[in-house]
Protein backbone atom coordinates (compact mmCIF):
# COMPACT_ATOMS: atom_id res chain seq x y z
CA UNK A 1 0.00 0.00 0.00
CA UNK A 2 1.31 3.44 -0.90
CA UNK A 3 2.22 5.53 2.13
CA UNK A 4 2.22 9.31 2.32
CA UNK A 5 3.41 12.07 4.61
CA UNK A 6 0.79 13.48 6.97
CA UNK A 7 1.81 17.10 6.35
CA UNK A 8 -0.05 17.65 3.02
CA UNK A 9 -3.28 16.26 4.52
CA UNK A 10 -2.98 18.53 7.56
CA UNK A 11 -2.28 21.57 5.41
CA UNK A 12 -5.25 20.71 3.17
CA UNK A 13 -7.49 20.37 6.24
CA UNK A 14 -6.62 23.92 7.25
CA UNK A 15 -7.99 25.10 3.90
CA UNK A 16 -11.16 22.98 3.99
CA UNK A 17 -14.16 24.91 5.38
CA UNK A 18 -16.08 21.79 6.43
CA UNK A 19 -13.13 20.30 8.29
CA UNK A 20 -12.40 23.61 9.98
CA UNK A 21 -16.03 23.86 11.05
CA UNK A 22 -15.82 20.29 12.38
CA UNK A 23 -12.59 21.16 14.22
CA UNK A 24 -14.27 24.13 15.92
CA UNK A 25 -17.24 21.93 16.89
CA UNK A 26 -14.84 19.37 18.38
CA UNK A 27 -13.01 22.05 20.34
CA UNK A 28 -16.34 23.21 21.78
CA UNK A 29 -17.45 19.60 22.40
CA UNK A 30 -20.38 19.92 20.00
CA UNK A 31 -19.96 16.35 18.85
CA UNK A 32 -23.42 16.16 17.30
CA UNK A 33 -22.37 18.94 14.90
CA UNK A 34 -18.90 17.58 14.16
CA UNK A 35 -19.88 13.98 13.39
CA UNK A 36 -22.04 14.50 10.26
CA UNK A 37 -19.45 16.88 8.81
CA UNK A 38 -16.68 14.36 9.29
CA UNK A 39 -18.71 11.42 7.99
CA UNK A 40 -19.69 13.37 4.90
CA UNK A 41 -16.10 14.36 4.21
CA UNK A 42 -14.77 10.82 4.70
CA UNK A 43 -17.34 9.41 2.27
CA UNK A 44 -15.74 11.57 -0.42
CA UNK A 45 -12.14 11.34 0.85
CA UNK A 46 -11.78 8.06 2.78
CA UNK A 47 -7.97 8.30 2.98
CA UNK A 48 -7.83 11.84 4.40
CA UNK A 49 -5.77 11.12 7.51
CA UNK A 50 -6.51 14.50 9.11
CA UNK A 51 -10.24 13.76 8.99
CA UNK A 52 -9.67 10.16 10.14
CA UNK A 53 -7.79 11.45 13.19
CA UNK A 54 -10.60 13.90 13.98
CA UNK A 55 -13.19 11.13 13.74
CA UNK A 56 -11.02 9.00 16.03
CA UNK A 57 -10.96 11.81 18.58
CA UNK A 58 -14.74 12.06 18.44
CA UNK A 59 -15.11 8.29 18.92
CA UNK A 60 -12.78 8.37 21.93
CA UNK A 61 -14.74 11.18 23.56
CA UNK A 62 -17.97 9.18 23.48
CA UNK A 63 -16.24 6.06 24.81
CA UNK A 64 -15.97 4.14 21.52
CA UNK A 65 -12.32 3.31 22.18
CA UNK A 66 -12.14 0.32 19.84
CA UNK A 67 -13.52 2.43 16.97
CA UNK A 68 -11.05 5.18 17.80
CA UNK A 69 -8.18 2.70 17.86
CA UNK A 70 -9.16 1.25 14.46
CA UNK A 71 -9.34 4.71 12.91
CA UNK A 72 -5.95 5.74 14.30
CA UNK A 73 -4.33 2.53 13.11
CA UNK A 74 -5.77 3.21 9.66
CA UNK A 75 -4.31 6.73 9.71
CA UNK A 76 -0.89 5.35 10.66
CA UNK A 77 -1.13 2.66 8.00
CA UNK A 78 -1.57 5.43 5.44
CA UNK A 79 0.95 7.85 7.00
CA UNK A 80 3.39 6.21 9.44
CA UNK A 81 4.99 9.60 10.20
CA UNK A 82 1.74 11.03 11.60
CA UNK A 83 3.06 11.69 15.11
CA UNK A 84 -0.15 13.28 16.39
CA UNK A 85 -2.16 10.19 15.42
CA UNK A 86 0.43 7.95 17.10
CA UNK A 87 0.21 10.05 20.27
CA UNK A 88 -3.59 9.76 20.17
CA UNK A 89 -3.31 6.00 19.70
CA UNK A 90 -1.10 5.76 22.80
CA UNK A 91 -3.78 7.58 24.81
CA UNK A 92 -6.54 5.30 23.54
CA UNK A 93 -4.49 2.21 24.35
CA UNK A 94 -3.77 3.55 27.85
CA UNK A 95 -7.49 4.06 28.43
CA UNK A 96 -8.01 0.40 27.53
CA UNK A 97 -5.42 -0.67 30.14
CA UNK A 98 -3.05 -1.81 27.39
CA UNK A 99 -0.06 -0.15 28.96
CA UNK A 100 2.85 -1.96 27.23
CA UNK A 101 1.36 -1.13 23.81
CA UNK A 102 0.78 2.47 24.85
CA UNK A 103 4.42 2.74 25.96
CA UNK A 104 5.63 1.37 22.63
CA UNK A 105 3.87 4.17 20.76
CA UNK A 106 4.83 6.82 23.32
CA UNK A 107 8.48 5.88 22.97
CA UNK A 108 8.18 6.20 19.19
CA UNK A 109 6.61 9.66 19.51
CA UNK A 110 9.23 10.84 22.01
CA UNK A 111 12.06 9.44 19.86
CA UNK A 112 11.07 11.92 17.15
CA UNK A 113 12.43 14.67 19.41
CA UNK A 114 10.88 18.00 20.27
CA UNK A 115 9.24 19.18 23.45
CA UNK A 116 6.40 16.77 24.30
CA UNK A 117 5.49 17.12 27.99
CA UNK A 118 1.99 15.67 27.48
CA UNK A 119 3.44 12.44 26.15
CA UNK A 120 6.09 12.39 28.91
CA UNK A 121 3.31 12.69 31.48
CA UNK A 122 1.35 9.84 29.91
CA UNK A 123 4.51 7.75 29.76
CA UNK A 124 5.10 8.27 33.48
CA UNK A 125 1.52 7.19 34.21
CA UNK A 126 1.85 4.10 31.99
CA UNK A 127 5.17 3.14 33.58
CA UNK A 128 3.48 3.29 36.96
CA UNK A 129 0.92 0.76 35.77
CA UNK A 130 3.53 -1.85 34.79
CA UNK A 131 5.92 -1.40 37.71
CA UNK A 132 8.39 1.02 36.12
CA UNK A 133 8.30 3.20 39.21
CA UNK A 134 11.85 4.57 39.25
CA UNK A 135 11.63 5.87 35.69
CA UNK A 136 8.14 7.25 36.38
CA UNK A 137 9.36 9.13 39.46
CA UNK A 138 12.26 10.57 37.44
CA UNK A 139 9.90 11.75 34.69
CA UNK A 140 7.54 13.42 37.17
CA UNK A 141 10.49 15.06 38.90
CA UNK A 142 11.62 16.50 35.58
CA UNK A 143 8.13 17.66 34.64
CA UNK A 144 7.39 19.35 37.98
CA UNK A 145 10.70 21.17 37.73
CA UNK A 146 9.76 22.46 34.31
CA UNK A 147 6.12 23.20 35.16
CA UNK A 148 6.10 24.14 38.86
CA UNK A 149 2.65 25.75 38.63
CA UNK A 150 0.88 22.65 37.29
CA UNK A 151 -1.09 21.33 40.27
CA UNK A 152 -2.15 18.02 38.72
CA UNK A 153 1.45 17.20 37.83
CA UNK A 154 2.39 17.65 41.49
CA UNK A 155 -0.54 15.45 42.45
CA UNK A 156 0.53 12.67 40.05
CA UNK A 157 4.08 12.96 41.36
CA UNK A 158 2.69 12.61 44.89
CA UNK A 159 0.76 9.47 43.89
CA UNK A 160 3.91 7.85 42.50
CA UNK A 161 6.00 8.79 45.54
CA UNK A 162 3.31 7.27 47.78
CA UNK A 163 3.39 4.06 45.74
CA UNK A 164 7.12 3.58 46.30
CA UNK A 165 6.87 4.37 50.03
CA UNK A 166 8.42 7.86 50.02
CA UNK A 167 5.63 9.21 52.17
CA UNK A 168 7.13 12.49 53.40
CA UNK A 169 8.04 13.50 49.85
CA UNK A 170 4.57 12.44 48.73
CA UNK A 171 2.96 14.72 51.32
CA UNK A 172 5.22 17.59 50.25
CA UNK A 173 4.19 17.10 46.60
CA UNK A 174 0.51 17.09 47.56
CA UNK A 175 0.97 20.26 49.63
CA UNK A 176 2.74 21.88 46.67
CA UNK A 177 -0.26 21.03 44.47
CA UNK A 178 -2.61 22.71 46.97
CA UNK A 179 -0.45 25.81 47.06
CA UNK A 180 -0.98 26.09 43.31
CA UNK A 181 -4.68 25.13 43.22
CA UNK A 182 -6.40 25.28 46.65
CA UNK A 183 -9.72 23.92 45.34
CA UNK A 184 -8.25 20.71 43.89
CA UNK A 185 -10.24 18.34 46.05
CA UNK A 186 -8.49 15.19 44.90
CA UNK A 187 -5.31 16.36 46.62
CA UNK A 188 -7.05 16.71 49.98
CA UNK A 189 -8.52 13.25 49.47
CA UNK A 190 -5.07 11.91 48.54
CA UNK A 191 -3.73 13.21 51.86
CA UNK A 192 -6.67 11.61 53.68
CA UNK A 193 -6.13 8.39 51.75
CA UNK A 194 -2.62 8.03 53.15
CA UNK A 195 -4.44 7.07 56.37
CA UNK A 196 -1.52 8.51 58.36
CA UNK A 197 -2.04 12.27 57.90
CA UNK A 198 -4.11 14.24 60.41
CA UNK A 199 -5.79 17.38 59.12
CA UNK A 200 -5.17 20.62 61.03
CA UNK A 201 -7.87 23.18 61.82
CA UNK A 202 -6.41 25.30 59.01
CA UNK A 203 -6.84 22.36 56.63
CA UNK A 204 -10.48 21.98 57.68
CA UNK A 205 -11.09 25.70 57.20
CA UNK A 206 -9.41 25.64 53.79
CA UNK A 207 -11.53 22.68 52.67
CA UNK A 208 -14.69 24.41 53.86
CA UNK A 209 -13.69 27.54 51.97
CA UNK A 210 -12.96 25.51 48.83
CA UNK A 211 -16.45 23.99 49.00
CA UNK A 212 -18.01 27.45 48.82
CA UNK A 213 -15.96 28.49 45.76
CA UNK A 214 -18.20 29.63 42.90
CA UNK A 215 -18.23 27.18 40.01
CA UNK A 216 -16.67 24.32 41.98
CA UNK A 217 -17.16 21.11 40.02
CA UNK A 218 -18.70 17.89 41.33
CA UNK A 219 -15.39 16.05 41.25
CA UNK A 220 -13.69 18.58 43.51
CA UNK A 221 -16.77 18.71 45.76
CA UNK A 222 -17.04 15.00 46.43
CA UNK A 223 -13.30 14.67 47.01
CA UNK A 224 -13.49 17.51 49.54
CA UNK A 225 -16.44 15.88 51.31
CA UNK A 226 -14.60 12.55 51.53
CA UNK A 227 -11.58 14.34 53.02
CA UNK A 228 -13.72 16.33 55.45
CA UNK A 229 -15.38 13.09 56.54
CA UNK A 230 -11.92 11.82 57.49
CA UNK A 231 -11.14 15.11 59.29
CA UNK A 232 -14.36 14.95 61.33
CA UNK A 233 -13.70 11.30 62.13
CA UNK A 234 -10.31 12.27 63.54
CA UNK A 235 -12.19 14.62 65.85
CA UNK A 236 -14.65 11.86 66.87
CA UNK A 237 -17.53 13.92 65.44
CA UNK A 238 -19.10 10.90 63.79
CA UNK A 239 -22.42 12.50 62.86
CA UNK A 240 -20.62 15.31 61.02
CA UNK A 241 -18.27 12.77 59.45
CA UNK A 242 -21.17 10.67 58.18
CA UNK A 243 -22.89 13.77 56.79
CA UNK A 244 -19.81 14.51 54.69
CA UNK A 245 -19.47 10.88 53.58
CA UNK A 246 -23.15 10.84 52.60
CA UNK A 247 -22.80 14.02 50.53
CA UNK A 248 -19.66 12.71 48.83
CA UNK A 249 -21.23 9.37 47.99
CA UNK A 250 -24.45 10.93 46.72
CA UNK A 251 -22.51 13.17 44.31
CA UNK A 252 -20.44 10.26 43.04
CA UNK A 253 -23.35 7.85 42.83
CA UNK A 254 -25.31 10.17 40.53
CA UNK A 255 -22.36 10.28 38.14
CA UNK A 256 -22.04 6.49 37.92
CA UNK A 257 -25.73 5.46 37.73
CA UNK A 258 -24.95 1.97 39.08
CA UNK A 259 -27.46 -0.84 38.51
CA UNK A 260 -27.22 -3.36 41.39
CA UNK A 261 -29.37 -5.87 39.54
CA UNK A 262 -26.72 -6.36 36.84
CA UNK A 263 -24.34 -8.10 39.27
CA UNK A 264 -27.19 -10.08 40.84
CA UNK A 265 -28.24 -11.41 37.43
CA UNK A 266 -24.64 -12.28 36.58
CA UNK A 267 -24.29 -14.26 39.81
CA UNK A 268 -27.60 -16.01 39.11
CA UNK A 269 -26.30 -16.94 35.65
CA UNK A 270 -23.01 -18.34 36.99
CA UNK A 271 -24.81 -20.41 39.62
CA UNK A 272 -27.27 -21.77 37.05
CA UNK A 273 -24.55 -22.50 34.48
CA UNK A 274 -21.59 -23.75 36.51
CA UNK A 275 -23.08 -26.84 38.08
CA UNK A 276 -21.22 -29.97 39.22
CA UNK A 277 -22.04 -31.49 35.83
CA UNK A 278 -20.53 -28.50 34.05
CA UNK A 279 -17.23 -28.93 35.88
CA UNK A 280 -17.07 -32.70 35.58
CA UNK A 281 -17.58 -32.41 31.81
CA UNK A 282 -14.58 -30.05 31.65
CA UNK A 283 -12.17 -31.91 33.90
CA UNK A 284 -8.60 -31.56 32.67
CA UNK A 285 -9.31 -28.53 30.50
CA UNK A 286 -7.44 -25.23 30.67
CA UNK A 287 -3.80 -24.17 30.77
CA UNK A 288 -1.68 -26.09 33.28
CA UNK A 289 0.22 -23.07 34.69
CA UNK A 290 0.37 -23.21 38.50
CA UNK A 291 2.18 -19.93 39.14
CA UNK A 292 -0.75 -17.45 39.50
CA UNK A 293 -2.15 -16.74 42.97
CA UNK A 294 -5.42 -14.80 42.80
CA UNK A 295 -6.56 -12.83 45.86
CA UNK A 296 -10.25 -12.05 45.51
CA UNK A 297 -13.12 -10.74 47.62
CA UNK A 298 -14.53 -7.35 48.50
CA UNK A 299 -12.34 -4.27 48.28
CA UNK A 300 -11.16 -3.12 51.74
CA UNK A 301 -11.32 -6.71 53.05
CA UNK A 302 -7.61 -7.14 53.79
CA UNK A 303 -6.47 -8.32 50.38
CA UNK A 304 -3.50 -5.91 50.33
CA UNK A 305 -2.37 -7.23 53.71
CA UNK A 306 -2.50 -10.81 52.42
CA UNK A 307 -0.63 -9.78 49.28
CA UNK A 308 2.08 -8.03 51.33
CA UNK A 309 2.48 -11.09 53.55
CA UNK A 310 2.82 -13.43 50.57
CA UNK A 311 5.03 -11.05 48.60
CA UNK A 312 7.46 -11.18 51.53
CA UNK A 313 8.00 -14.89 50.82
CA UNK A 314 11.10 -15.80 48.84
CA UNK A 315 9.06 -17.76 46.27
CA UNK A 316 6.23 -15.27 45.63
CA UNK A 317 6.26 -12.07 43.60
CA UNK A 318 3.69 -9.39 44.29
CA UNK A 319 2.53 -7.49 41.22
CA UNK A 320 -0.58 -5.32 41.51
CA UNK A 321 -4.29 -5.31 40.71
CA UNK A 322 -4.04 -6.68 37.18
CA UNK A 323 -6.81 -5.80 34.69
CA UNK A 324 -6.36 -8.85 32.47
CA UNK A 325 -9.04 -11.28 33.70
CA UNK A 326 -11.93 -8.77 33.40
CA UNK A 327 -10.62 -7.52 30.05
CA UNK A 328 -10.36 -11.03 28.63
CA UNK A 329 -13.74 -12.15 29.98
CA UNK A 330 -15.51 -9.06 28.65
CA UNK A 331 -13.82 -9.43 25.27
CA UNK A 332 -14.85 -13.07 24.94
CA UNK A 333 -18.40 -12.19 25.93
CA UNK A 334 -18.80 -9.01 23.89
CA UNK A 335 -21.71 -10.51 21.92
CA UNK A 336 -23.48 -12.77 24.41
CA UNK A 337 -22.01 -11.93 27.83
CA UNK A 338 -19.04 -13.79 29.25
CA UNK A 339 -21.03 -16.36 31.25
CA UNK A 340 -22.92 -17.48 28.14
CA UNK A 341 -19.62 -17.52 26.21
CA UNK A 342 -18.11 -19.71 28.92
CA UNK A 343 -20.67 -22.42 28.26
CA UNK A 344 -19.54 -22.62 24.64
CA UNK A 345 -15.77 -22.72 25.19
CA UNK A 346 -13.96 -25.71 23.74
CA UNK A 347 -10.99 -27.35 25.45
CA UNK A 348 -8.80 -25.48 22.97
CA UNK A 349 -10.41 -22.17 23.97
CA UNK A 350 -9.73 -22.82 27.65
CA UNK A 351 -6.09 -23.70 26.96
CA UNK A 352 -5.64 -20.68 24.66
CA UNK A 353 -7.09 -18.21 27.17
CA UNK A 354 -5.07 -19.57 30.07
CA UNK A 355 -1.89 -19.26 28.02
CA UNK A 356 -2.90 -15.74 27.01
CA UNK A 357 -3.25 -14.67 30.63
CA UNK A 358 0.22 -15.97 31.47
CA UNK A 359 1.68 -14.15 28.49
CA UNK A 360 -0.21 -10.89 29.13
CA UNK A 361 0.97 -10.74 32.74
CA UNK A 362 4.61 -11.47 31.95
CA UNK A 363 5.30 -7.73 31.68
CA UNK A 364 4.35 -7.34 35.36
CA UNK A 365 6.85 -9.92 36.57
CA UNK A 366 10.23 -8.48 37.48
CA UNK A 367 11.80 -11.61 39.04
CA UNK A 368 12.08 -15.33 38.32
CA UNK A 369 10.15 -16.34 41.46
CA UNK A 370 7.94 -19.37 40.79
CA UNK A 371 4.66 -17.75 41.91
CA UNK A 372 3.06 -14.35 41.33
CA UNK A 373 -0.01 -12.60 42.73
CA UNK A 374 -2.93 -11.02 40.91
CA UNK A 375 -4.69 -9.04 43.63
CA UNK A 376 -7.80 -7.68 41.94
CA UNK A 377 -10.57 -8.17 44.54
CA UNK A 378 -13.45 -7.95 42.10
CA UNK A 379 -12.18 -11.00 40.22
CA UNK A 380 -14.56 -12.96 42.47
CA UNK A 381 -17.25 -12.37 39.86
CA UNK A 382 -14.99 -14.01 37.23
CA UNK A 383 -14.10 -17.01 39.37
CA UNK A 384 -15.70 -19.47 36.93
CA UNK A 385 -13.68 -17.96 34.08
CA UNK A 386 -10.46 -18.31 36.10
CA UNK A 387 -11.35 -21.86 37.16
CA UNK A 388 -11.88 -22.97 33.56
CA UNK A 389 -8.80 -21.41 31.95
CA UNK A 390 -6.32 -21.79 34.86
CA UNK A 391 -7.44 -24.83 36.89
CA UNK A 392 -4.13 -25.06 38.78
CA UNK A 393 -4.10 -21.44 39.94
CA UNK A 394 -4.46 -20.84 43.67
CA UNK A 395 -7.41 -18.74 44.88
CA UNK A 396 -7.53 -16.85 48.18
CA UNK A 397 -10.86 -15.42 49.35
CA UNK A 398 -10.24 -12.40 51.62
CA UNK A 399 -13.26 -12.08 53.94
CA UNK A 400 -13.89 -9.25 56.43
CA UNK A 401 -16.85 -8.46 58.70
CA UNK A 402 -19.55 -7.12 56.36
CA UNK A 403 -20.25 -3.91 58.31
CA UNK A 404 -16.58 -3.00 58.74
CA UNK A 405 -15.83 -3.96 55.14
CA UNK A 406 -18.79 -2.17 53.56
CA UNK A 407 -18.51 0.96 55.67
CA UNK A 408 -14.80 1.11 54.88
CA UNK A 409 -15.75 1.12 51.20
CA UNK A 410 -18.34 3.85 51.81
CA UNK A 411 -15.63 6.07 53.34
CA UNK A 412 -13.31 5.42 50.40
CA UNK A 413 -13.21 7.15 47.05
CA UNK A 414 -11.75 4.88 44.39
CA UNK A 415 -9.86 6.28 41.41
CA UNK A 416 -12.06 4.16 39.16
CA UNK A 417 -14.48 1.27 39.34
CA UNK A 418 -16.29 0.05 42.46
CA UNK A 419 -19.47 1.82 41.38
CA UNK A 420 -21.45 -0.23 43.91
CA UNK A 421 -19.61 1.40 46.82
CA UNK A 422 -21.29 4.82 46.77
CA UNK A 423 -24.65 3.72 48.14
CA UNK A 424 -25.15 1.71 51.35
CA UNK A 425 -27.95 -0.45 49.97
CA UNK A 426 -26.08 -1.15 46.73
CA UNK A 427 -23.00 -2.12 48.70
CA UNK A 428 -24.90 -4.49 50.97
CA UNK A 429 -26.42 -6.23 47.97
CA UNK A 430 -23.01 -6.49 46.27
CA UNK A 431 -21.51 -8.08 49.41
CA UNK A 432 -24.45 -10.49 49.64
CA UNK A 433 -24.07 -11.48 45.99
CA UNK A 434 -20.34 -12.05 46.51
CA UNK A 435 -20.99 -14.32 49.51
CA UNK A 436 -23.69 -16.15 47.55
CA UNK A 437 -21.36 -16.92 44.65
CA UNK A 438 -18.51 -18.04 46.92
CA UNK A 439 -20.94 -20.32 48.80
CA UNK A 440 -21.90 -21.84 45.44
CA UNK A 441 -18.25 -22.65 44.71
CA UNK A 442 -17.88 -24.08 48.21
CA UNK A 443 -20.68 -26.48 47.26
CA UNK A 444 -19.76 -27.41 43.68
CA UNK A 445 -15.95 -27.19 43.91
CA UNK A 446 -15.15 -27.90 47.57
CA UNK A 447 -11.57 -27.10 48.54
CA UNK A 448 -10.97 -25.07 45.38
CA UNK A 449 -10.04 -21.89 47.24
CA UNK A 450 -8.74 -20.87 50.67
CA UNK A 451 -10.67 -18.40 52.80
CA UNK A 452 -8.83 -15.95 55.06
CA UNK A 453 -10.97 -14.39 57.79
CA UNK A 454 -9.48 -10.94 58.31
CA UNK A 455 -10.18 -10.71 62.03
CA UNK A 456 -8.63 -14.14 62.65
CA UNK A 457 -5.52 -13.07 60.76
CA UNK A 458 -5.24 -10.01 63.00
CA UNK A 459 -5.83 -12.08 66.15
CA UNK A 460 -3.34 -14.85 65.44
CA UNK A 461 -1.14 -13.91 62.47
CA UNK A 462 1.39 -16.74 62.70
CA UNK A 463 -1.26 -19.46 62.86
CA UNK A 464 -3.20 -17.98 59.93
CA UNK A 465 -0.10 -17.33 57.83
CA UNK A 466 1.08 -20.90 58.35
CA UNK A 467 -2.32 -22.20 57.23
CA UNK A 468 -2.26 -19.99 54.15
CA UNK A 469 1.25 -21.10 53.20
CA UNK A 470 0.27 -24.74 53.70
CA UNK A 471 -2.55 -24.25 51.19
CA UNK A 472 -0.06 -22.79 48.72
CA UNK A 473 2.41 -25.59 49.34
CA UNK A 474 5.07 -23.17 50.59
CA UNK A 475 7.32 -23.44 53.64
CA UNK A 476 6.88 -20.92 56.45
CA UNK A 477 9.31 -17.98 56.42
CA UNK A 478 9.75 -15.36 59.16
CA UNK A 479 9.68 -12.61 56.51
CA UNK A 480 5.96 -13.25 56.12
CA UNK A 481 5.45 -12.18 59.74
CA UNK A 482 7.67 -9.13 59.15
CA UNK A 483 5.82 -8.10 56.00
CA UNK A 484 5.77 -4.43 57.08
CA UNK A 485 9.53 -4.28 56.48
CA UNK A 486 9.03 -5.13 52.80
CA UNK A 487 9.87 -2.06 50.69
CA UNK A 488 8.00 -3.16 47.55
CA UNK A 489 5.77 -0.66 45.80
CA UNK A 490 2.05 -0.78 46.73
CA UNK A 491 -0.57 1.04 44.66
CA UNK A 492 -3.75 0.43 46.65
CA UNK A 493 -5.51 2.51 49.30
CA UNK A 494 -3.93 0.31 51.99
CA UNK A 495 -0.37 1.15 50.93
CA UNK A 496 0.60 2.87 54.18
CA UNK A 497 -1.32 0.49 56.41
CA UNK A 498 0.64 -2.56 55.19
CA UNK A 499 3.88 -0.76 56.00
CA UNK A 500 2.97 -1.05 59.68
CA UNK A 501 2.87 -4.18 61.87
CA UNK A 502 -0.47 -5.98 62.18
CA UNK A 503 -2.94 -4.02 64.31
CA UNK A 504 -6.68 -3.96 65.03
CA UNK A 505 -7.27 -0.28 64.24
CA UNK A 506 -9.82 -1.14 61.55
CA UNK A 507 -11.92 -3.51 63.67
CA UNK A 508 -15.42 -2.32 64.66
CA UNK A 509 -14.99 1.06 62.97
CA UNK A 510 -18.62 0.84 61.87
CA UNK A 511 -19.98 0.95 65.43
CA UNK A 512 -19.91 4.75 66.00
CA UNK A 513 -21.97 5.05 62.79
CA UNK A 514 -24.45 2.29 63.62
CA UNK A 515 -27.43 4.67 63.68
CA UNK A 516 -26.79 5.57 60.02
CA UNK A 517 -26.30 2.06 58.63
CA UNK A 518 -29.83 0.63 58.48
CA UNK A 519 -29.92 0.56 54.63
CA UNK A 520 -26.70 -1.47 54.67
CA UNK A 521 -27.92 -3.88 57.35
CA UNK A 522 -31.20 -4.40 55.52
CA UNK A 523 -29.42 -5.21 52.23
CA UNK A 524 -27.05 -7.62 53.99
CA UNK A 525 -29.87 -9.52 55.68
CA UNK A 526 -28.46 -11.81 58.36
CA UNK A 527 -24.90 -11.82 57.00
CA UNK A 528 -23.65 -9.21 59.43
CA UNK A 529 -25.05 -11.14 62.40
CA UNK A 530 -23.95 -14.63 61.29
CA UNK A 531 -20.41 -13.66 60.21
CA UNK A 532 -17.98 -15.42 59.83
CA UNK A 533 -20.32 -18.21 58.73
CA UNK A 534 -19.81 -18.63 54.98
CA UNK A 535 -23.47 -18.54 53.97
Amino acid sequence: MKQHSARPAIEAALRNPNLMTAAVALSENRLEDAEPLLRGHLRDAPTDVAAIRMMAELAARVGRLKDSEALLRRALELTPDFGAARANLATVLYKQNRFPEALEHLNAVLAEGGDKPVQQNLKAAALGRIGGYEEAVALYQELTTRFPDHAKLWMSYGHMLKTVGRQEESIAAYRRALAVEPTLGEVYWSLANLKTVSFSEDDVADMGKALTTAGLGNEDAYHLHFALGKAMEERADHDAAFAHYAKANALRSVELDYDPQAVRKQVDNVIASCTPGYWSARAGQGHDAADPIFIIGMPRAGSTLIEQILASHSQVEGTMELPDIPAMAMREGRDTGWVDALRGFSAQDAERLGAEFIERTRIQRKTDKPFFIDKLPNNWIYLAFIRLILPNAKIIDARRHPLDCCFSNYRQHFAKGQAFSYDLAHMGQYYADYVRLMAHFDAVQPGYFYRVIHEELLENPEREIRGLLDYLGLPFEDNCLNFHQNTRAVRTASSEQVRRPINRDGVDQWKPYAAHLDPLKHALGTLWESYPAIS
